[in-house]
């Protein structure tokens, strides 16, 4: 999918959400269990209930590999659905890759050729050799972490070097001369509030994708205001638990279309403010 694209589906659908599918066995509904894939039943459900709502999914890989082969299977089935069914859907892999570069380059294949996703999260800590393959696909785009919304981030990427530049500020902007904002996007935390004004200083057109709405308690308005572009928007929201995990009862896929819709609509009205929409 190319930034016009997706652009264009933003103010289409009024929405720059990304529902995360971060399915955990242990957390979907009972009733689930009885059936001969339930993370698949569970999947299919909540993206037939938040497409309306959404322009983005995002399978955490961790879900998934957890379970082994038949992990990987329901992976697949999953986006070749979401490919099949809602083809404006943009599918981001959140893997967090990032190896020397002949492994890098398998695992690009892997995701772009093989499984047909959109974008990769990708660790940037073994620099642009680790990046670098998986650039160059045709309409798939890196998503570079760059100051992400755990805790233990302060831990390296607040580090200031000798002129005062912090670690996360050297990563996005060594980061633009490997590929620019057609192709790579950056992972900022919503817990970091006003902090977008910086990643906005030295990153001003590029997308983000913004985890941590909902249920850790990151700020809707605070993304917004801080780190939207006029015209383009340049952000993707994701939410995750505060969705897909709304309901355990049998009415889970309604309750997390409610709560995507609710979402949503929050996200037109600051589309509005912003004459994006």
């Amino acid at each position: 999918m190319t930034r016009q694209e997706l652009i264009d589906n933003i103010k289409r659908k009024g929405s720059y959400l990304c529902v995360g599918l971060d399915t955990d066995l242990n957390k979907i509904p009972r009733h689930l269990l009885q059936s001969e894939d339930p993370i698949w039943e569970f999947n299919k459900a909540i993206i037939d209930a938040t497409a309306p709502y959404c322009v983005a999914y995002k399978p955490n890989l961790a879900f998934y590999e957890s379970l082994g082969a038949q992990g990987w299977i329901t992976l697949e089935k999953t986006i070749r659905y979401i490919r099949a069914v809602y083809p404006d859907q943009f599918i981001i892999a959140d893997a967090k890759r990032g190896d020397i570069g002949n492994t890098s380059k398998m695992y690009a294949r892997s995701f772009f050729e093989h499984l047909d996703v959109d974008s990769i999260t990708v660790a940037p800590y073994m620099g642009e050799d680790s990046v670098t393959p998986f650039l160059g696909y045709p309409g798939k785009w890196v998503i570079l972490l760059a100051l992400t919304s755990n805790k233990g981030s302060h831990d390296f990427q607040l580090i200031e070097d000798r002129d005062g530049r912090r670690l996360f500020e050297n990563v996005i902007t060594t980061s633009q001369k490997w590929a620019g904002d057609e192709e790579m996007m950056y992972v900022v935390g919503a817990t970091q509030g006003e902090m977008f004004k910086d990643i906005r200083r030295v990153a001003p057109r590029h997308f983000l994708l913004v985890p941590g709405v909902g249920a850790q308690g990151g700020s809707l308005q605070d993304v917004a205001r801080y780190g939207m572009i006029d015209e383009d928007c340049g952000l993707l929201v994701n939410s995750s638990r505060g969705i897909i995990y709304a309901s355990q009862e049998e009415d889970f896929a309604q309750v997390a279309g409610v709560e995507a819709r609710v979402l949503r609509d929050q996200m037109a009205e600051t589309l509005r403010e912003r004459g994006i929409i």
